[in-house]
């Protein structure tokens, strides 16, 4: 038997850290959505009781240290699982982006092993799973719109924001998120991102709105020490994008476009200036379907 899974990337709309917590965690309020770029997740039943993983990145560990792969494994363990699986990863998402494709690989990989396993567990029940395995996991069990505090594992729902076109653009660099929260200092943040207004925003289906409650305190850390990451927002801003932001830690900008005319000129501009660029939809549903 075998099982294909969407995994969407996400951005954030908001990005906040509030303080250090005694975990040596961040406490975090983050606005998250999903966008139409996506990795596939393909689990195959094998006679043998193990784990193998293989991807179309061949960089990309096929081991414990890869968050698919850990998903499996905590599944196997927690309920006593004595089947097999093969997951292969087509990666469309670019890695070490500031996009969640791991966590995202992770979170597919849990809703398809639910159901190849027959282990009948709910959404909340794999999301308790997910946050044993990254912060970001659990937002992507469900995918869609959300409120995230504590580590990123508490979340509210939300509506889906205004829709709109959303251009990527992922300089050739990585950025170790580690090293990025490493070098915050909580209390010394400039500007907290407006994360009411841009609730508001969302509720109120306001795309201007939006665009301009976008932000994200990690860009004090990531923009001065990676000069291409500011080049790309000022690109993109000299270019028409209604809003602009770095997703996550980085090095990953997107722009925020509501006009389709704009997304060519954009993404042709950025064309000259990076590889990895993509003009895609903002989601912002659950799009949660397990194709056998």
């Amino acid at each position: 038997m075998r099982i294909s899974v969407k995994a969407p990337a996400k951005i954030n709309l908001t990005l906040d850290v509030l303080f250090k917590r005694p975990d040596s965690y961040h406490e975090v309020e983050m606005v998250m959505t999903t966008v139409d770029l996506a990795d596939r997740v393909d689990l195959m039943l094998i006679e043998k009781d193990e784990i193998n993983l293989d991807c179309s990145a061949s960089f990309v560990p096929d081991d414990v240290r890869n968050h698919a792969y850990k998903a499996a494994m905590l599944l196997k363990e927690r309920y006593g699982v004595k089947q097999g699986v093969h997951i292969y990863i087509d990666k469309q998402i670019p890695v070490a982006a500031g996009l969640a494709g791991g966590s995202s690989d992770a979170a597919a990989t849990l809703r398809g092993l639910n159901r190849l396993w027959n282990l009948g567990l709910s959404l909340d029940e794999l999301a308790e799973v997910a946050a044993e395995i990254g912060s970001d996991v659990p937002f992507c069990v469900y995918g869609g719109t959300a409120l995230a505090r504590g580590r990123g594992e508490k979340l509210k729902h939300l509506a889906a924001p205004p829709p709109c076109w959303v251009v990527l653009a992922k300089p050739p660099i990585g950025v170790s998120t580690a090293e990025v929260y490493g070098n915050l200092r909580a209390d010394q943040i400039k500007e907290h991102p407006p994360t009411e207004k841009m609730l508001q925003a969302i509720g109120q289906q306001d795309f201007g709105l939006m665009a301009r409650s976008l932000g994200n305190v990690l860009e004090e850390v990531t923009l001065p020490r990676y000069p291409q990451v500011r080049q790309i927002k000022e690109l993109m801003l000299e270019s028409g994008a209604d809003g602009v932001l770095m997703s996550g830690s980085g090095p990953t900008v997107y722009a925020l476009v509501q006009k389709e005319a704009k997304v060519y000129r954009i993404y042709n501009a950025l064309r000259g200036f990076v590889k990895d660029v993509y003009a895609v939809r903002i989601l912002g549903e659950a799009e949660l379907e397990v194709l056998a």
